[in-house]
């Protein structure tokens, strides 16, 4: 259906590689243009080898699984004509070593908040239905086997 292309470079720039002393810091370049840094995590690697500033792996995975919901769940609600004025997640992934004792993301909590107007406002009922569906249809939760849960708040 689609092909998605993302860039991922890394450059020593003169340090020593050997001595396991070098830099995790490089660049995600994305097909529309976009640059963002990427470092590996501190929690992995400690700064100055890790880059606090950037984007880490387990932070975009977790925003991607997010990012990928709302926008199923924002369609879902325009078609069942609800009018969303705002949705705020606060998503939460949790690494730790899996059934084969692997680190892991093993888990996301999405955790929307989202504001509704209009005449026609949703009951928990339906915001319940339409997250269960979102995830159903979301791409990035179709292609995993971390588990992903849905906490309105």
């Amino acid at each position: 259906m689609g092909e998605y292309l993302a860039t991922v470079e890394w450059r020593r720039n003169g340090a020593v590689f050997s001595d396991n002393r070098y830099s995790r810091a490089h660049t995600w370049r994305f097909d529309g243009g976009l640059t963002v840094p990427g470092s590996s995590s501190p929690h992995v690697v400690r700064p100055p080898y890790s880059d606090p500033a950037a984007v880490d792996p387990e932070e975009a995975f977790v925003a991607s699984v997010s990012s990928c919901h709302m926008l199923w769940f924002l369609l879902l609600a325009v078609k069942a004509g609800f009018v969303v004025d705002s949705y705020s997640d606060e998503a939460v992934g949790v690494m730790e070593k899996n059934a084969e004792g692997k680190l892991a993301v093993t888990r996301i909590a999405l955790r929307p908040k989202i504001v509704f107007s209009g005449a026609k406002t949703p009951s928990q009922a339906e915001i319940d239905a339409l997250h269960h569906k979102a995830h159903e249809e979301c791409f990035i939760a179709n292609s995993v086997r971390t588990a992903i849960t849905v906490e309105s708040r």
